[in-house]
């Protein structure tokens, strides 16, 4: 079988590979995982939530390990400590619900009768993870999976390929058993087949919008419940009334943070004309004080992109714009690291327009587009103007205008003054070709579970 490789962004060299597994054994590794769930269900709940919990606590112990390979593999700073507070703060929240999450819904327990709808777990589920958050996009489904009863079989991202191991790792040995939760190294065509096959009772994919598509394909006929969470152009928009130096703080950072490699990151922000002049002039100042270099320096405050490839297509992206009468605001000589490969400079562009693709197409990098806007109605309908809706994040003094403003845009989540952020405690889904399905709040473990329905009559007569 080939092989998968780690093109580590820091250096350009083969930092780990591991080879294929072969469609028979990928089917044996399913098998395992489809004997043990059985078992693994009749554990009491609160024994499985117990467990999770120790495997998060193990995963936090290899932190010297994994935030230096995370580095390495997608090219996040290491002063930035991995993902611990995200992972530990979903994995905690699931932990603390599940319990009620999971509960009967008892519609009569009289002398004559037991109506009652319970959650059982689906059986076998695929997550297939992605390499820009790698840690907490996964946790997302593996922790309340393995809760709700499910064996789960994990396959990493290739540019994130030790990934699943650390967390298999963890888990194992923090005492949940090996055939309960598995990763696998899979190409696409055996991970198709699998799907196709049926092999699975659920599979959560998060990625690409193409991805998400041959995920649906793999699926067609087989009834297999399918979580896509998929691309994103995140919107911003900077109501007359916003505090003009939060606004700027929040989404500059939730524009570059993670070298704009966030699921739901801005990437285009609306402005209203009285606040437009002063909110680019702060934003270009505030990307210009990045440090961008070696992820491994703990000075370093914005490192490579994972792969030059995805760098290529934001240069591409800025200067099809810049070519149409965009402007690029940040200078390039402040970042002498910037190679014209994986290491990019942040970029701030205006007079940009619809028309461009910077601003309709996914740009996963460290750039963003500001347009100004006289209305409401003109930043709604401009929000509106895309493919996808993950989240929308709108900056204003009044609740009540951002719930009404919430309720028009075509989004999965509303911010109001805050951005880039994942609450456990809510939904985490999209629309349009950001994806379908939720995952995290009790409605992700609904998700991983099936309604059974009991109908129970007491007496015969």
């Amino acid at each position: 079988m080939g092989m998968i490789q780690c093109i580590s962004p820091v250096d350009g060299s083969v930092y780990a590979e591991r080879p294929a597994l072969s469609l028979e054994a990928a089917k044996e590794a399913v098998g395992r995982a489809r004997k043990a769930q059985k078992a693994w269900a009749k554990r009491p709940l609160e024994e499985r939530v117990q467990l999770v919990l120790k495997g998060v606590a193990r995963l936090n112990e290899m932190s010297d390990v994994v935030v230096p390979e995370l580095a390495w593999q997608m090219g996040r700073p290491i002063r930035y400590g991995g993902e611990y507070k995200g992972f530990n703060e979903r994995s905690n929240y699931v932990a603390s619900i599940a319990a009620d999450a999971l509960a009967p819904l008892v519609v009569e327990e009289s002398d004559k009768f037991e109506r009652r709808i319970e959650r059982e777990a689906h059986g076998v589920v695929f997550v297939v993870a992605p390499w820009n958050y790698p840690y907490m996009t996964a946790i997302n489904t593996i922790a309340p999976a393995l809760m709700a009863g499910n064996t789960v079989v994990l396959k990493h991202a290739s540019q994130t390929l030790l990934v699943g191991e650390r967390l298999v790792q963890a888990f194992v040995e923090a005492g949940v058993p090996e055939d309960v939760f598995q990763n696998v190294f899979l190409d696409h065509e055996t991970t198709s087949a699998l799907i196709a096959a049926g092999s699975f009772n659920f599979v959560n994919f998060t990625g690409s919008v193409e991805g998400g598509r041959s995920m649906e394909r793999a699926a067609a006929g087989t009834f297999t419940g399918l979580g896509l969470e998929l691309g994103g152009k995140d919107p911003g928009y900077v109501m007359d009334d916003a505090d003009l130096d939060a606004a700027v703080d929040t989404l500059m950072d939730g524009a570059t943070y993670n070298s704009g490699q966030c699921c739901c990151g801005i990437e285009r922000i609306y402005v209203h004309e009285s606040l437009y002049d002063s909110f680019v002039e702060k934003s270009v100042a505030w990307v210009s004080n990045y440090k961008l270099g070696n992820p491994l320096d703990p000075e370093t405050s914005l490192g490579p992109m994972a792969n030059k490839r995805f760098a290529r297509v934001v240069r591409e992206q800025i200067a099809d714009a810049v070519s149409k009468g965009a402007k690029a605001l940040v200078d390039p000589k402040l970042f002498s690291a910037d190679d014209g490969g994986a290491y990019l400079a942040p970029q701030i562009l205006v007079n940009v327009d619809h028309s461009m693709a910077f601003m309709r197409e996914e740009t996963f990098g460290p750039a963003v587009g500001i347009m100004k806007v006289k209305s409401d109605d003109e930043a709604v309908a401009l929000m509106n103007d895309s493919q996808y809706g993950l989240t929308a994040s709108l900056w204003t003094k009044d609740p009540e205008r951002a719930g009404r403003l919430g309720r028009e845009i075509e989004t999965g989540t509303v911010f109001m003054n805050r951005a880039d952020y994942l609450d456990p405690a809510l939904c985490w889904t999209g629309v349009k070709e950001t994806g379908r399905g939720g995952s995290l709040s009790i409605i992700g473990f609904h998700n991983l579970t099936r309604p059974k329905s009991f109908h129970l009559k007491k007496v015969t007569a």
